[in-house]
């Protein structure tokens, strides 16, 4: 499967950052950067390709490589001299899922959705200016893609991205906006325009609308999942093929559905009184 996130510089300017904030530690975020350099189909990555990626210099990826392998957060195959992802990082994702209640509660919601109508539904949350898969569901129709957990998509393309910005609050919007921007330069425009559609039928219909637009023959909804009074934000979608999926079924019957499945797993995750 081809990599679904966003391919860039993701590396900020070090001396702003020291500025602006004392207790940010620039080689711990280094360190990160280089993990994430990592595609879901690029097994091996070497010190010249991670710096070209993080724009990192190279002195400086080999030092972080070299430690990074040393935790067990990257292995290094000697005969290629490059770096593939250790199972260090698969122990940390482990761990990570499995404290997160909510896909316990939130996986029999979602697969009843799926099931039902033949759709494939995902629960997802923001990594930078990508989602990230926490749960998928997927119902007995065609696929016309295959994501698991773990899958990333862009943030400012797909529904489950554009949802997840809907439910941001303004201040915070406006600064994934900020950075989107700054992300794709001359494109932004365009993309700034399919964000604010979402956000119209994210007010008009409590979900928003994806018709063809990520990829020609997808189309799904999603909302955004806005837990414990805002302090986590998450997103579902449901989609599938986009001729089986037209805008009046889309409106009429998977949206208020998913809608359904939100304030179902709300319900849930409130606190007992």
């Amino acid at each position: 499967m081809k990599r679904l996130d966003d391919t860039t510089n993701t590396t900020t300017s070090e001396s702003e950052s020291s500025e602006k904030d004392r207790n940010f530690v620039t080689a711990l975020a280094r360190g990160l950067e280089l993990l994430r350099a990592f595609g879901a189909k690029e097994e091996y990555l070497g010190n010249a390709e991670l710096s070209n990626r993080t724009g990192i210099p190279r002195p400086t990826v080999s030092r972080l490589t070299y430690t990074l392998t040393q935790l067990g957060y990257l292995q290094h195959n000697q005969y290629l001299e490059k770096y593939r992802l250790g199972a260090g990082i698969l122990a940390l994702g482990y761990r990570y899922l499995a404290n997160i209640g909510i896909r316990d509660i939130a996986r029999p919601h979602l697969q009843q959705l799926a099931d039902s109508t033949d759709c494939n539904v995902n629960l997802g949350a923001a990594e930078k200016t990508s989602m990230v898969y926490l749960e998928t569901c997927h119902g007995s129709g065609p696929l016309i893609i295959r994501l698991d957990v773990g899958s990333r998509l862009p943030l400012a393309t797909t529904a489950i991205g554009r949802a997840w910005l809907c439910g941001l609050p303004d201040e915070r919007r406006d600064k994934v906006l900020q950075e989107l921007k700054q992300l794709y330069g001359k494109d932004w425009p365009k993309l700034e325009k399919g964000i604010q559609k979402s956000r119209e039928d994210y007010a008009r219909y409590g979900f928003c609308l994806s018709e063809g637009e990520w990829q020609t023959d997808i189309s799904a909804v999603s909302m955004p999942l806005v837990l414990e009074d805002g302090a986590e934000i998450m997103a579902i979608n449901c989609g599938g093929a986009s001729l089986r999926l037209s805008h009046e079924r889309l409106v009429e019957k998977i949206g208020p559905r998913l809608k359904e499945v939100a304030d179902n797993i709300r319900h849930e995750l409130a606190p007992k009184r």
